[in-house]
């Protein structure tokens, strides 16, 4: 036991080395009405069965036996049991930011490997290991190239996941960095002619995302091509990396910013989740976070050692380019670990079904509704419209242990009563054709609401 109460002779001998003859003089300093005077509510001690009968109950009400359809930048995957049968061991689980190279191969081993795949995905010469998350990770990615461009102003396109870019605002706040917001058109895409009116000339960097927060996957060539004719940097986030299993991947950014949460990652009440950026060689000097390189010792053997650390335990605060410090490698190994257990045929197949499960269902919903964003390509989410506010269609579904699509109104009110929908591998076709039946329902029902009204009137 590394924490034990203290005994009677213990408090005693304390009481003596301050000068106090009793607890009540210690605390004398504190008002009497501030004290407590009676014994703490507690409930008395449970069993151990108990304690793990109630948190089987507990974790019975965060969604047992419940399909949801939420998807929004945490997405539900499957997760191999082989991640945390893995993450668990010690020399993992314990495990801090790998400083030593000679006791810490297996950490630094794993985070090379980690970076060495997200380049392979992302189309990237180097990638890190890894900020907070996908929003942290664009924010970071932006300030990135504020260094490089020596420019300030950023233009962000407005079918960028909403709290993404607030968190990027908030960074932007004390920075001096004005933000610019370039909208989207009919098919959810940027509007390319909006973006090009809006980049001047001390715009640092253009923020997309692909897919976007409608999911529908945007032109990052073309969109890049108008960034670099004007001298700015294009930073494309990737919330969904399983997407990357059968998207193009950006090449064409400068800078890529991606929440791995997808691979292995459980979605956790929003954390933590796995950041990376990954982006060209020629910047890797103003990457925020740690690169681990692969070297050979003395007697010519391979190891690895933290080759770059541009945080701020490691250089002076003014030359650091981040102040993100925690070790994320555990989470990391998670996201590695799954990419290895799918592999590179496996991660396409993966994104197959994804894809395949949310075309049906895009269908499927625009039958009863209005499918929104229909003119582009997209993957596993798509935004319907109906006659009936979102909200009171997610109330009855919850009765059928559904879990609806998520509300746009807070982030996009010109859209109505609009919902963005997601599907993955573990969305069933009966959960899927329950919901859209649900749906239809609503829309005949408010039909009929209001042809009533019309008979009477004649």
């Amino acid at each position: 036991m590394r924490y034990l109460p203290k005994s009677p002779a213990d408090r005693e001998a304390m009481l003596k080395a301050m000068g106090l003859r009793s607890v009540d003089e210690l605390f004398a300093p504190i008002p009497m009405e501030c004290r407590l005077n009676r014994d703490l509510k507690v409930p008395r001690q449970m069993a151990e069965s108990e304690i793990v009968d109630y948190f089987r109950q507990r974790s019975r009400q965060n969604g047992e036996g419940y399909t949801s359809f939420l998807g929004a930048g945490a997405y539900l995957h499957y997760r191999p049991v082989i991640i945390d049968s893995l993450i668990s061991r010690g020399e993992f689980l314990t495990a801090y930011t790998p400083y030593q190279a000679e006791i810490s191969q297996g950490t630094l081993q794993s985070i090379f490997e980690f970076q060495t795949m997200i380049c392979e995905l992302t189309g990237m010469e180097v990638a890190n290991a890894s900020m907070y998350d996908g929003s942290t990770a664009a924010a970071e990615a932006v300030m990135m190239a504020v260094r490089l461009t020596g420019r300030r102003s950023v233009v962000v396109a407005r079918s960028v996941h909403p709290e993404y870019r607030e968190v990027l605002a908030t960074y932007a706040t004390h920075q001096g960095m004005p933000l610019s917001v370039a909208g989207f058109g009919r098919d959810g895409r940027l509007n390319l002619a909006e973006l090009e009116r809006s980049i001047k000339p001390e715009t640092a960097a253009v923020l997309v995302q692909s897919p976007n927060f409608f999911g529908t996957i945007e032109d990052v060539a073309a969109i890049a091509e108008i960034a670099h004719k004007s001298g700015a940097m294009l930073v494309v986030s990737i919330a969904e990396a399983v997407s990357l299993g059968i998207v193009e991947p950006p090449r064409d950014a400068d800078v890529v910013a991606m929440e791995a949460q997808s691979f292995g990652v459980p979605m956790g009440f929003g954390g933590p989740y796995c950041g990376v950026i990954a982006t060209r060689e020629k910047f890797v000097r103003q990457m925020p976070g740690r690169l681990v390189g692969q070297t050979v010792d003395r007697k010519g053997k391979r190891g690895f050692v933290l080759t770059l650390a541009t945080r701020e335990q490691h250089i002076r605060r003014e030359k650091a380019t981040s102040n993100i410090c925690t070790n994320q490698a555990l989470v990391a190994l998670m996201v590695n670990i799954f990419m290895t257990v799918y592999g590179r045929v496996g991660l396409k197949e993966l994104a197959k079904q994804n894809l395949a499960k949310a075309a049906y269902a895009a269908a499927q919903f625009g039958k009863p509704g209005k499918l929104l964003f229909s003119g582009a390509p997209r993957f596993n989410e798509f935004v319907v419209e109906t006659s009936e506010d979102p909200a009171a269609i997610n109330g009855r579904l919850l009765g059928h242990k559904i879990v609806g699509g998520l509300s746009l109104k807070k982030f996009y009110p010109e859209l109505g009563n609009a919902a963005l929908w997601c599907c993955t591998e573990l969305t069933t076709r009966s959960a899927i054709d329950t919901a859209v039946g649900l749906v239809a329902e609503s829309e005949r029902s408010l039909r009929s609401a209001k042809e009533e009204p019309e008979e009477v009137a004649r």
